[in-house]
């Protein structure tokens, strides 16, 4: 799970990458587009991408964030960033909106006329609009999912509350031989 979180932050930079770079080059110094239409199909397809690209974390999220929120309260509180709970809650409400969307979307769709289907316009437009709606949400997760990682890894190098603290040894003495009868 933490393999496809991994590649969605990566896949989620380099579609905002590219968009940044589209974006740059085909706005004025205002920010205002040279050609509103090229511009906002652009847009579209940076939606869709990053929708696809979260498919397949889409299905972990839920157990990911329960999983870091069992971790989180268990780690010694020097190892915790003080930001991590904040994250937390971003995605949560990030998840909880991206699912509220997913089931208005499923509702609109069946609304659609029977000839509405994927490349007639009328489906199309309402699933770009339904991409547009979902973008804010993730990139949230592009923006704070990493925490998740992090949390995983603290809980990696924590001590356990199962093992006992490891005792030192004395050390042997410097110059002693030991032998071995038999």
């Amino acid at each position: 799970m933490l393999h496809h979180l991994g590649a969605y932050l990566s896949d989620s930079k380099k579609i905002l990458d590219a968009w940044d770079n589209y974006s740059d080059e085909h706005t004025d110094f205002d920010g205002w587009p040279h050609d509103d239409h090229a511009y906002g199909l652009r847009q579209s397809q940076r939606d869709a991408d990053t929708a696809a690209a979260f498919e397949t974390l889409g299905a972990d999220a839920r157990h990911l964030l329960a999983t870091a929120g069992v971790q989180l309260p268990r780690l010694p509180p020097g190892s915790v960033q003080s930001h991590w709970s904040y994250r937390l809650g971003v995605l949560h409400t990030a998840l909880d909106q991206l699912d509220a969307l997913h089931e208005q979307w499923l509702r609109t769709r069946d609304a659609l006329a029977a000839d509405a289907t994927p490349g007639t316009p009328v489906f199309d437009d309402a699933l770009a609009e339904h991409h547009a709606e979902c973008w804010s949400y993730l990139d949230d997760w592009a923006t704070h999912g990493h925490v998740i990682g992090d949390i995983n890894s603290a809980a990696r190098q924590a001590p356990s509350p199962l093992a006992p603290p490891p005792r030192t040894a004395p050390a042997p003495a410097a110059g002693r031989t030991v032998e071995v009868r038999r």
